[in-house]
């Protein structure tokens, strides 16, 4: 249940004769589809203008990931409208270009949607229930919220302003209590659309989210929530400024990397609130933020909750959720958290600075195996004129590999951004889950990573000095428990609470009774995988090792590096760790010492591509 913020369809008179509907063809087979993806001469048929009217698609080689009913937001816009959207009508090309591009690649998996509310019909493919009964549409569901009565008498209905699947939003005014005269949107979502328990459970959590994250700039603002008989009613900020969407398309498809800027850090910002209160958004993209009023400098919103959800400590997703150009490889793989908003936030800023998008193809199966397989491109125009610095911006954020990719908060401390206007980095989810493995790692992986953090650069240094400064280290710049513990009851809102991150404060009771100063934070919190990442991973390495060897390397029994490992007694030790230890003198090798740095399941040292 996304925020409806799209325009109501062109009427059939005004459509041109590209919005007829193409005529249905029968399914193909893999191996037919994978032969018309590759020859892109092939003309593609036009897509259907009404939803209605359009029996859902399932991709052969993705078959849990199908398009959206949600209507396009390239179509050309209506002055009225405070938010975009407008039907379908031609093929998805790569570039932004004037006077306006064809569909959004904005298509949420309809077969998702389809299944959670209840709207497959029974002679159209569906994806298989993974929820049992609660995703099945069954009789007599209770639709009764427990929110407020009374919308009518509270507020006046103003013109349709967008249109979604399941919804519509509507202008209103406020016409008694503290919001009396002011003009608020109205998120319109009718009950008769609501015909599964996972469809009442959307909603009931989109309310919960927009409610309980409060106190941001960049987050659109909640006000109420109201029910009846017929509808649910979310009463929040009015946005009168436009989509993100507008402003690139009215920029001819791309930003200078200082107006670039001023757009990512307030994208980031928002992020790394969302991700500290353990919330993933699931859908970032420039159709979901929109500017609050017309003014060059107008804020950037953040909106559309609606496919949101809590997060907990250590906890994987598993929906397919999200829009197809904007979808994270690991969301394909049904495994991930909020790093698959980030690499959302990478493709955002890919459009920004060159105007195309870094994966594209013509159907959603050869968008999803770019998104897999492909690398962006950065050789052609404009990259070979932008700066060093915002490419490598771009490509740590589009990482494959969520362990590799930037969080948001690192993202505001990288060299691209981190001088913009002063900003000041937030608190960062990720330093918590760091300093939890730290605690629980055997003292010679302590050794090792306490080797590898001096070799971090001054940029490298330069996130991690910010991060210990907002733990408001004491006199001796040293932190405790209470610190952290503090730092979180400072940032908290009811989010936290529901998303259980203060649960990470159980695992890190060990830091009660001790001190520690920058030095071991530097070692507790550094990424392994992220450094990894970089070209100049060998040369940490290998200078980490000679640290190690002069000061914490020794003789080392196999079964002794298996205790301290936890290897169970079932796992035969000497074929997992015979080349972790130097034959000559029974200290741990350079091989071993990289592993150890990751722990029993880390993959070979190896250059990021």
């Amino acid at each position: 249940m996304g925020l409806c913020h799209g325009k109501p369809a062109v009427p059939q008179s005004q459509s041109s004769p590209s919005s007829t509907p193409a005529p249905k063809k029968e399914e193909e087979k893999p191996e037919e589809a994978e032969e018309r993806i590759k020859e892109e001469e092939r003309p593609v048929p036009p897509a259907v203008a009404e939803e209605k009217n359009s029996k859902p698609w399932m991709s052969p080689f993705f078959p849990f990931y199908s398009p959206s009913p949600a209507h396009s937001l390239f179509s050309k816009k209506s002055p009225a409208a405070a938010t975009g959207g407008g039907s379908a009508t031609a093929t998805p090309k790569k570039f932004f270009r004037r006077p306006f591009p064809p569909p959004s690649p904005a298509k949420h998996i309809r077969a998702v949607l389809a299944r959670r509310h209840g709207s497959v019909k029974p002679n159209e493919t569906a994806i298989p229930e993974e929820d049992g009964e609660a995703g099945r549409a069954v009789a007599g569901l209770d639709k009764n919220f427990g929110f407020e009565k009374g919308f009518t008498s509270k507020y006046e209905i103003g013109e349709e302003i967008g249109r979604g699947h399941f919804g519509y939003t509507c202008c209103a005014r406020s016409k008694k209590g503290e919001l009396k005269g002011q003009q608020v949107a109205v998120k319109v979502i009718p009950k008769a659309k609501m015909t599964t328990a996972i469809a009442i459970e959307d909603v009931r959590r989109e309310v919960k989210i927009l409610r309980s994250l409060t106190g941001h700039t960049n987050l659109v603002q909640f006000y109420d929530s109201y029910e009846d008989n017929e509808n649910v009613y979310i009463i929040m900020e009015l946005c009168e400024g436009g989509e993100l969407l507008d402003k690139i398309l009215s920029r001819g498809g791309k930003y200078s990397e200082d107006d670039a800027k001023a757009v990512m850090v307030q994208i980031l910002n928002v992020v790394a609130f969302c991700h500290l209160q353990g919330v993933v958004h699931r859908d970032l993209k420039p159709e979901n933020f929109l500017f609050t009023s017309k003014d060059e400098n107008s804020q950037l919103k953040a909106i559309d909750f609606g496919l949101s959800d809590f997060v907990k400590p250590d906890e994987r997703l598993n929906d397919i959720v999200g829009s197809a150009y904007y979808v994270a490889p690991e969301v394909l793989h049904r495994s991930y958290s909020t790093e698959a908003d980030v690499w959302s936030i990478g493709v955002i800023a890919y459009i920004l600075l060159c105007g195309s998008r870094p994966f594209w193809a013509r159907t959603e199966s050869g968008i999803f195996r770019a998104v897999l397989k492909a690398d962006p491109c950065f050789s052609e125009p404009p990259w070979p004129s932008l700066s060093p610095e915002a490419k490598d911006f771009v490509r740590r954020l589009l990482s494959k590999d969520p362990r590799r990719r930037m969080t948001a908060a690192q993202a505001l401390s990288h060299p691209w951004i981190r001088n913009y206007n002063d900003i000041k980095p937030p608190l960062d989810i990720l330093i918590f889950r760091l300093i939890k493995a730290y605690m629980r790692s055997s003292s010679l992986r302590k050794a090792a990573l306490r080797a590898l953090s001096k070799t971090l650069t001054v940029d490298e240094l330069f996130y991690l000095k910010g991060q210990f400064a907002l733990l408001e280290p004491n006199k001796n710049g040293c932190i405790t428990l209470e610190n952290i513990k503090m730092a979180l009851m400072k940032n908290a809102t009811d989010a936290m609470k529901e998303s259980r991150v203060q649960d990470l404060l159980v695992s890190l009771s060990a830091l009660q009774y001790r001190r520690m100063d920058f030095d071991e934070f530097c070692a507790a919190t550094l990424s392994v995988h992220q450094l990894e990442g970089l070209d100049r991973w060998e040369q940490h390495a290998r200078c980490a090792y000679e640290l190690f060897e002069k000061d914490g390397n020794r003789a080392i029994v196999i079964e002794e590096l298996a205790s301290e490992l936890g290897l169970s007694p079932s796992v035969p030790v000497h074929a997992v760790l015979h080349d972790w230890i130097r034959h000559t003198d029974g200290k741990l090798s350079f091989l071993g010492f990289v592993k150890l740095l990751h722990g029993v399941s880390s993959r070979p040292l190896a250059k990021a591509r």
